[in-house]
């Protein structure tokens, strides 16, 4: 029986997800993956399709988004972003649990038309160590880390839209953690039960 999960994780940038979620794949790859999104965007060099992006022109993702076959879509900027529901549930077929690496518009999109699905947010410390974190990666000026870090207050704002919710400021401690709730989601008693269903069924009926 299928006991895979939908997770969708968001955090503001410079909160680790990425590293996060690219050192649990490498942990886990033969029970977690994540699910390519779609994109309206020019192909960069070196990229491949299906890999970094399914890309799309703009009519077929239009179309898409007319047959309601997105999870969730947004545009930024001038192109436009969406998970479609056929990917992830072709992962989750596979049996394997799927992440969706996301804001918190998105996630509340997913959660909208897949209530059972697992919400994660990552926080860093403190602000104070967000925008350190900004100003090390040394690749932003004042002016840029300034909007970062509003639009960093904007998406952490909604924190408390997730169930679970994972603070790296040690970056172990916080694998740790994200491993931890993606692996116990396995475990509850209905995941459970479809899992072991001949034991399950072989146990008599509640007694005195």
């Amino acid at each position: 029986m299928n006991t895979a999960c939908l997770f969708t994780i968001s955090a503001p940038s410079g909160a680790g997800k990425t590293s996060l979620v690219k050192a649990l794949l490498e942990k886990r790859a033969e029970s977690v993956t994540v699910c390519v999104s779609h994109s309206t965007r020019a192909i960069r060099p070196g990229e491949v399709d299906g890999k970094a992006y399914h890309f799309v022109s703009q009519e077929i993702f239009d179309e898409m988004v007319a047959n309601d076959e997105f999870l969730e879509y947004a545009q930024v900027f001038d192109n436009c972003y969406g998970t479609a529901r056929a990917s992830v549930d072709a992962l989750l077929a596979s049996g394997k649990h799927v992440i969706l690496e996301i804001d918190w518009q998105g996630a509340r999109q997913v959660k909208a038309k897949m209530p059972e699905t697992v919400s994660i947010f990552i926080l860093p410390p403190s602000r104070e160590e967000l925008e350190r974190r900004l100003r090390d990666r040394g690749t932003d000026d004042q002016t840029t880390i300034a909007r970062r870090m509003r639009d960093a207050d904007r998406e952490m704002s909604h924190y408390h839209d997730a169930e679970y919710l994972v603070i790296n400021d040690a970056f172990e401690q916080a694998l740790f953690d994200l491993d931890a709730i993606i692996h116990t989601r396995g475990l509850t008693l209905a995941r459970q039960k479809l899992k072991n269903k001949a034991l399950v069924d072989s146990i008599p009926a509640e007694m005195e």
